[in-house]
């Protein structure tokens, strides 16, 4: 079972007089980040709330957006008296000079910065409780989608690894006649080149042997089909993190994937080297959105 590192997820709930709304972006990345906006009511839980969106979200370039309104009652501000006083006298002496009138100041005063702010309440631990519980509501959401989305992820994989296993077996039905006509094409330089009067049969038939031995690809193709094998394992077990373990066996295929290549010297072994190294870079960028 796969799951995708992007998705979205919502939740929204009613705590006493309040309404909290929790919005939950995520996209692929290589480690856990997290951008994190929320009201100064929460900001004593910051570090819980990034815990528990940790141990939920666990992997992904993740943005969550927290809100809360009020409903039914006012909401508390502080007027910064102190503050208000500092920029009285400046700003009464400047209209002085400049002989503005002095009518609006008041409202001009509580426009300036950190002349008002919100009030420095915190929600009460029961809410706290009871918040959670919209926060675990939208990660659950997310998941969802990340479920629903690394079910099509996993079908496009299987089918990449099957036509790699199937351009496999065309270079195991090649490889007996590989070596043919690997033998009949030294043989033949070598009647061109020398004559056949001029070296020795036997002498040929063991070097011959030995050059096709340094270009045997029967032990990559093997392990070839044991990745393969192990990369369909990983797919279907019940481990959720599991993103970088299949890149890390994709890596493993495309190395003996290009030895085979490197080692073939025949044209036909060699557009099945292509066609796998194809269905291998589709699967390594399908690989980076899985978690």
């Amino acid at each position: 079972m796969l799951y995708s590192m992007t998705g979205y997820g919502r939740a929204e709930k009613m705590i006493a007089d309040k309404s909290y709304l929790v919005e939950i972006r995520s996209l692929n990345g290589k480690q856990y980040d997290i951008r994190l906006t929320m009201p100064s009511l929460l900001k004593p839980y910051e570090f819980e709330i990034r815990n528990i969106l940790n141990e939920g979200l666990m992997r992904g370039s993740i943005e969550c957006v927290i809100t809360i309104s009020q409903n039914g009652s006012d909401k508390s501000v502080r007027v910064n008296k102190g503050v208000v006083k500092a920029y009285y006298k400046p700003i009464l002496e400047l209209s002085d000079e400049l002989g503005l009138s002095q009518e609006n100041i008041l409202s001009a005063l509580l426009r300036l910065p950190d002349v008002i702010s919100a009030s420095t309440e915190i929600i009460a631990e029961d809410e706290w409780n009871f918040f959670t519980g919209a926060l675990n509501d939208a990660i659950n959401d997310l998941n969802k989608h990340r479920k629903e989305e690394g079910k099509s992820m996993e079908d496009d994989l299987v089918a990449r690894i099957a036509n790699i296993e199937l351009q496999q077996a065309a270079v195991a039905t090649l490889e007996p006649q590989r070596r043919i006509k690997i033998k009949e094409g030294l043989q033949k330089v070598l009647d061109e080149n020398v004559g056949k009067e001029n070296y020795d049969p036997n002498r040929l038939e063991q070097e011959i042997i030995y050059y096709i031995e340094k270009i045997d690809i029967s032990e990559e193709q093997v392990r070839l089909k044991n990745h393969c094998e192990y990369f369909k394992d990983v797919l279907t077990d019940k481990t959720i993190v599991k993103g970088k373990k299949l890149s890390f066996i994709l890596q493993e295929i495309g190395r003996e994937i290009n030895t085979t290549g490197s080692k073939a010297y025949d044209s036909d072994v060699q557009k099945c080297v292509v066609l796998m190294k194809d269905e291998l870079e589709k699967a390594k960028e399908q690989i980076l959105n899985v978690l």
